[in-house]
């Protein structure tokens, strides 16, 4: 937004992450003193429902969620039930707020599940698990662990069926009314490392394009368009999927921009962010022009990352520079960074350093481009998956073949 000649002030409400993106934009104490100077208020997450509807109400042209699509994402329960009820395919799943109940469930009903830890837990994705054994004796030990470890932090949680096929999601943005097109096919890469071993991290890097009205989109995000425009949803919705040849099954919603798909997306759009953005707040119709062919990502992380300790990022990665082989104009999202006389520095305390980005009119060259960037940055102790795309090659061919992207 700055680069495009707009005025922007930047809130943090962590305290512990409060020196992120100094020397890049003004950072301001208190935001509420700036929503009178403000043309366009933007939340980046969720659970700011309720606020951003108070301050529409009062005339403010904000992005951001309403209480409702805060409770699609946080409260799975409800996320799947609005599906099914809007004409969405969902898999079989059954809600816990015991270990007890789960484990006897479990026990009676032997199959292979995938464990989702519901409300502020998602946020832990490492408490994800998704069964191996199809007689569910490994999320049956999983849980016995859960209960012992995590017992008073996971206060609720939810059992559903597995299903193989490729996870894919599509999403898109909303001016509360209507859905912006084109809409965003992508796929994201959760693991730690390559090949989907180690823990969850929320996302390594994501693989996507811009694409018309596809199958994918019409049984699924299409379905929940009356239900955004009565809340007046203002923002980016994405539904993750796993299809097949027997149908799309939607697993859950994200309600705000997503990471790191955002950065994904400022490299695909060519549409100015300030005429998309007030567009979208304003309920303004438009349409998005974006690059043609395929978009990657690649997250560019320090330790502890995925985990939080601020001990450990203090001792490896607290304020380490980074450098670049030769200057870079094009592709580089930094993060958790921050400007000091010219240099970026590593701040925060969760390791989640940068996104790096690359565009082809193949997912091959949209991979040689990001990965020559991300040879171009030495930080120390960086790490980053290799594969990021690798799979569009099998997982595109499936998608055509069933008729999903048509």
């Amino acid at each position: 937004m700055k680069k495009e000649g707009n005025e922007v002030r930047y809130h943090i409400m962590m305290k512990s992450e409060r020196e992120v993106a100094e020397g890049f934009v003004e950072k301001v104490d208190r935001w509420e003193e700036s929503k009178e100077w403000a043309d366009v208020i933007v939340f980046d997450d969720c659970e700011f429902g309720a606020l951003a509807d108070r301050l529409r109400a009062d005339g403010k042209a904000v992005v951001g969620g309403t209480p409702y699509t805060d409770r699609l994402e946080m409260d799975r329960d409800f996320g799947q039930e609005e599906m099914r009820s809007a004409g969405i395919t969902i898999l079989p799943r059954w809600e816990f707020d015991s270990f007890d109940a789960a484990i006897s469930f479990i026990k009676s009903t032997p199959g292979r599940y995938v464990v989702k830890p519901s409300g502020r837990a998602q946020n832990e994705k490492v408490l994800s698990f998704v069964g191996q054994e199809e007689d569910g004796l490994d999320v049956l030990t999983m849980l016995e662990h859960y209960k012992k470890g995590w017992g008073g932090k996971i206060k609720s949680f939810q059992l559903q069926k597995y299903a193989s096929g490729v996870e894919v999601a599509v999403g898109a943005f909303f001016n509360g009314t209507d859905f912006i097109h084109p809409v965003f096919v992508n796929f994201e890469h959760k693991r730690m490392f390559n090949d989907d071993i180690g823990p969850q991290t929320g996302e390594m890097g994501t693989a996507g394009f811009w694409h018309g009205s596809s199958t994918l989109f019409q049984q699924t995000l299409f379905r929940m368009r009356d239900r955004l425009a009565a809340v007046r949803y203002t923002g980016y919705i994405d539904i993750n999927c796993i299809a097949n040849s027997r149908g799309i099954y939607p697993l859950e919603f994200t309600c705000r921009f997503g990471y790191p798909t955002i950065n994904l997306q400022i490299e695909g759009v060519l549409s100015r962010w300030s005429d998309v953005l007030t567009g979208m707040a304003r309920g303004t119709p438009l349409t998005l022009r974006a690059k043609r062919g395929f978009q990657i990502c690649v997250v560019i992380a320090v330790p502890p990352f995925p985990f939080l300790d601020s001990d450990a990022f203090h001792k490896f990665s607290e304020d380490a520079v980074v450098i670049f082989r030769k200057p870079m104009n094009e592709g580089i999202h930094p993060c958790d960074i921050r400007m000091v006389d010219g240099d970026w520095r590593l701040t925060g305390n969760s390791g989640y350093v940068m996104v790096v980005t690359g565009s082809g009119s193949t997912m091959d060259d949209a991979r040689r481009e990001a990965y020559n960037r991300v040879k171009n940055i030495i930080i120390p102790n960086m790490f980053y998956r290799t594969d990021i795309g690798d799979r569009w090659h099998r997982d595109g061919d499936l998608l055509q073949t069933w008729g999903y992207l048509l």
